[in-house]
């Protein structure tokens, strides 16, 4: 198979759909790899270190998906891109389809197989190529969140840790899954006092024993959300459903209640936020200012430590897309149920139903879509 590395082009996106490493292994697989010149060179992978590998340089976009079989990247597709795809060529990345209609019309028009890292799963209903970028993004959290809360950043000039005689920041996680659980993490280290929200109560349990008495937990409602919210200093929002719009769950009247200068980091603003007040941001320009309440909702923060970001979503896809290049897409697809749930769009069909249900397509299951076309 030919495997093609376009660059990203998305604001300040500097990851790598492979690494120097990975193109490598796939190479000895028996695999073509062809790389954009300066695809890694932002974070340290030159196109020297492709060649050393075995990959071959190419100058741009447009040859990459002309000649690709599998084209692998890290970001959604622009729509530029999306218009180079063809029919029968697969496209393996991030997609977050349900917040993006017109994404999902053009990778429809295409005719390509595309494959969400978001939605592939586990044996333990994870979700695997989603994980470690939930786990960056959860600790850059907390980052974003201390640095805003500066009073240079528009911030209330609150320090999250506290000092001796001055109380620490209140932080208030949605969520407890891994983006929830690593922003605890982080908030914890810092200092602060850090209280965080779910709806599974086995979910809150095992948190209680991970973080013993450095946290306090409590089970997500309307009118927990209504109270903590309102003492927070800083709200992460790491709510999930996979594949689907997030849900609202912090509205505009929670702002009235909360400290002039506070922070909400919406780290579900790819999946369309899970803030009623939240709209996308880019590294470039992160924060906007809603009824007093900054508000950071960047929709690829780990972009923002892309090589280390890079290196771990390799170590997760890397056998995925070994497995889509050994057998081909559709006998992988086949032979892998966890990798046939990241199937979202094949042949202009929607195969993934979260998308169909969000966006009002038809839906075809995976299993049908592979077996018809």
């Amino acid at each position: 198979m030919l495997i093609g590395v376009p660059r990203e082009i998305k604001n300040h996106e500097y990851r790598v759909g492979l690494t120097p490493g990975a193109a490598r292994e796939l190479i000895s697989h028996g695999h073509q790899v062809i790389v954009e010149t300066n695809a890694g060179s932002g974070i340290g992978f030159g196109d020297d270190q492709y060649s050393a590998a075995g990959a071959t340089i190419v100058a741009g976009a447009e040859e990459i998906f002309a000649r690709a079989d599998m084209v692998v990247k890290v970001k959604e597709p622009q729509p530029v891109e999306c218009k180079m795809l063809r029919p029968g060529q697969v496209l393996f990345t991030y997609l977050h389809l349900a917040p993006d209609p017109q994404q999902t019309a053009l990778l429809i028009e295409s005719g390509a197989t595309c494959i969400a890292y978001e939605t592939v799963t586990d044996s333990r209903g994870g979700l695997p190529l989603l994980a470690p970028m939930s786990e960056v993004a959860g600790r850059m959290s907390i980052q974003a969140a201390a640095h805003h809360l500066e009073k240079a950043q528009g911030g209330s000039g609150v320090l999250l840790g506290g000092v001796p005689g001055v109380a620490p920041g209140k932080v208030l996680i949605i969520g407890g899954g891994v983006v929830g659980t690593n922003a605890a993490k982080m908030a914890v280290g810092l200092g602060a006092d850090v209280t965080l929200l779910d709806r599974s109560l086995t979910r809150l349990r095992e948190l209680d024993d991970v973080f013993h008495n450095s946290i306090k937990t409590a089970y997500s409602s309307v009118d927990a959300i209504d109270y903590y919210s309102a003492h927070a200093d800083v709200i992460i929002g790491g709510v999930l459903i996979p594949g689907a719009a997030a849900p609202k769950l912090l509205r505009k009247h929670h702002l009235a209640a909360m400290r002039e200068g506070s922070v909400v980091v919406d780290v579900a603003i790819d999946q369309g936020g899970c803030f009623e007040t939240s709209r996308t941001t880019t590294h470039q320009d992160p924060t906007y200012v809603v009824d007093g309440i900054v508000h950071y909702c960047v929709a690829n923060m780990p972009g923002g430590v892309a090589r280390t970001s890079t290196i771990a979503l390799n170590n997760a896809t890397l056998p995925f897309a070994v497995a889509l290049a050994n057998k081909g897409a559709r006998q992988a697809l086949q032979d892998d149920k966890h990798l046939r749930n990241g199937l979202n769009i094949h042949a202009g069909q929607v195969t993934y139903e979260p998308v169909a249900t969000a966006l009002d397509y038809d839906y075809t299951p995976a299993e049908q879509a592979l077996q018809t076309t």
